[in-house]
């Protein structure tokens, strides 16, 4: 198995960026969000989405703090991006959402849907990165009975739960989406339903169908994924691709956009993961900039060998249980990926509901070891990084 050397022992799921850079500087959002404030009043909000705008609005906009231990709740520069996209009926949306996705896992507090769904079409890849679980034989191997593509069917129904509890939606994890033989299907489905909707491809299979597909249904980010601009570096990372195809499709994509979507609100971004070896920032921005909207980088995460990473100190809870909740190709609902064989699996949907699921004992247990400093007592949790 190829493994990437780990430089940092502890990996921090809020922010994971290290870099990010557009091709147009993001405007400034504050006179809307100000605008929202003296109109808050007169929206039909429940009780409970009021008190959490009113808070969201009020960090923004006057910088007033939790207590010292939090931070103030802020907009990134992505965030704005995304912001200029919105209507002004959609910008309490998307605040209301934001909050829960950035404050609720500092505070380890929850409600009753996860901030962030992650759905996987397929865990199957034709990549073998050499820092993703895919280099794992004893999960990519067919015979094991991890590998395989979600139903249309079940994923219609996963979406029909989460549409009005939740604005952020992943299409990917463990495997790439594009490959899904009804992910077209899929896309459509999730027209109009979700203000944070991402799709993470390695664009192999970015074919001018899959293009229109992805701009039809509004797809709110689009996320390709590369390390480098230049061979053999790409392909030494990306295992099994070729940059020239990758290239070839994101041009497509970019030139589709531009001259049949001119109004279209997806955002573009190659995202690479910052590794020894990797492109600088400045050289990747220089090769990628005239096809996508931004270039990043984010954090390496040591998973692709979690289960044989020695048990480390760290008490530190896990943020991502108060964040987001997995849900692989067969139903199965996880509450991580750097858990990529299941082994803290809470049940299956929509066998039973995601609500259900997500406030389930055997979640509640596994929080409260983290909370109480007990993360030594679950596996893999006492050898992951990832806080």
């Amino acid at each position: 198995m190829r493994t990437v050397k780990l430089s940092n022992p502890i990996y921090k799921k809020q922010n994971s960026f290290t870099d990010i850079r557009y091709r147009r500087s993001a405007q400034d959002v504050i006179p809307r969000i100000e605008k929202l404030r003296g109109n808050l009043d007169a929206l039909a909000l429940a009780p409970y989405q009021s008190n959490i705008l009113k808070e969201a609005i009020g960090q923004i906009l006057d910088r007033r703090e939790l207590d010292e231990k939090v931070p103030p709740f802020t907009l990134h520069s992505f965030n704005i991006s995304e912001i200029e996209k919105l209507t002004d009926q959609e910008l309490p949306r998307f605040l209301f959402y934001r909050y829960r996705y950035e404050v609720f896992p500092q505070q380890l507090q929850l409600d009753d849907f996860p901030p962030c769904l992650q759905i996987e079409p397929t865990s199957i890849c034709n990549y073998r990165c050499v820092f993703c679980y895919q280099v794992d034989s004893s999960f990519n191997k067919k015979s094991n009975g991890m590998m395989g593509m979600m139903s249309l069917d079940r994923f219609k129904s996963i979406i029909d739960e989460a549409e009005g509890s939740c604005e952020a939606i992943s299409l990917a994890s463990r495997g790439e989406p594009l490959i899904c033989p009804e992910i077209e299907e899929m896309l459509a489905y999730t027209r109009g339903k979700f203000l944070a909707l991402k799709l993470n491809t390695n664009a192999w299979f970015l074919d001018e169908a899959k293009c229109h597909a992805i701009l039809q249904a509004g797809v709110n980010t689009v996320v390709f994924s590369a390390e480098s601009a230049s061979e053999p570096n790409y392909s030494r990372f990306r295992v099994g691709g070729q940059l020239e195809r990758v290239v070839k499709n994101i041009k497509r994509f970019h030139e589709i956009r531009e001259k049949e979507y001119a109004h279209s609100t997806t955002i573009s971004r190659i995202s690479g993961v910052k590794v020894p070896g990797s492109d600088e920032i400045d050289h990747m921005e220089r090769f990628w900039g005239d096809w996508v909207d931004q270039v990043s980088f984010v954090d390496y995460n040591p998973w692709e060998n979690t289960y044989q990473q020695p048990v480390n100190n760290i008490t530190t809870a896990c943020s991502d249980l108060w964040r987001r909740m997995f849900v692989w190709w067969d139903g199965s609902v996880n509450p991580c990926d750097s858990d990529y064989k299941s082994t803290l699996c809470v049940g299956k949907a929509p066998e039973n509901r995601l609500s259900s699921l997500w406030r389930s004992p055997k979640y509640e247990e596994l929080r409260e070891n983290h909370k109480n400093q007990k993360r030594q007592q679950c596996n893999p949790c006492d050898r992951c990084a990832v806080i």
